[in-house]
């Protein structure tokens, strides 16, 4: 029961609420921490992962807008990246310049992404298992957003991102130092992609789309 309303607070929880709800909490700990058939904590994992099979089933239909796919793409020796992230409902497209590709780097861009939206297009993010994400709590914390964490090897869990990943490809190629890129050139790259007539859409465009989002929920 007690691990229940703890689950149920880290998921509703939002902003100064979420704040103030840590301070309640008997441990000062944002989720019981998973822990293995002995008792002891496991290993080699994020800590404090909420699963996608956890996720709001409006998510997976996409009827409600708000909730994002995320990831990186990875340049040449794994020594760059830019994070993704794509709005399920519009396909909309967010990039994410990382000059430094840390978990708080990835932080402070995400939330500075969707800082730039009405707050009830941000609902939740779902990404991987990348170690990139091992301060998703902080982010959580900070914003109220929610992030969700794919089964491991799963990129299919995320297919509007994926997706939108392949398509970032005629951008940004493989094997690219992806760190050559500016904020401009990412901007460039969201302009042409959320500009794009969509097959999913009914070939309407993502900005397009999200300009409809915004004012059927404003």
């Amino acid at each position: 029961m007690a691990t229940t309303i703890y689950q149920s607070l880290f998921v509703q929880g939002r902003g100064a609420l979420w704040r103030e709800l840590l301070r309640c909490l008997r441990t000062g700990r944002a989720q019981r921490r998973p822990r293995s058939r002995s008792g002891k904590e496991r290993r080699g994992r994020i800590p404090d992962m909420v699963m996608l099979s956890e996720r709001p089933a409006e998510a997976a239909d996409r009827a409600v807008p708000g909730h994002w796919g995320g990831d990186l793409i990875i340049g040449a020796r794994h020594g760059s990246a830019i994070g993704t992230l794509v709005e399920r409902t519009s396909r909309y497209l967010l990039l994410l310049h990382l000059p430094m590709g840390t978990a708080e780097a990835v932080n402070a861009a995400m939330a500075h992404a969707i800082g730039r939206l009405p707050a009830q297009l941000v609902r939740s993010v779902t990404w991987d298992q990348g170690t990139e994400m091992n301060r998703h709590l902080d982010f959580t914390v900070d914003t109220g957003v929610q992030i969700y964490f794919c089964d491991p090897h799963s990129p299919w869990q995320r297919p509007s991102n994926k997706n939108t990943n392949g398509l970032l490809r005629q951008f940004f190629p493989k094997g690219a130092d992806l760190s050559v890129y500016s904020r401009a050139d990412l901007d460039e790259a969201e302009r042409k992609l959320n500009g794009r007539p969509r097959k999913s859409l009914a070939w309407r465009k993502p900005s397009e789309r999200l300009t409809e989002l915004i004012a059927l929920t404003g």
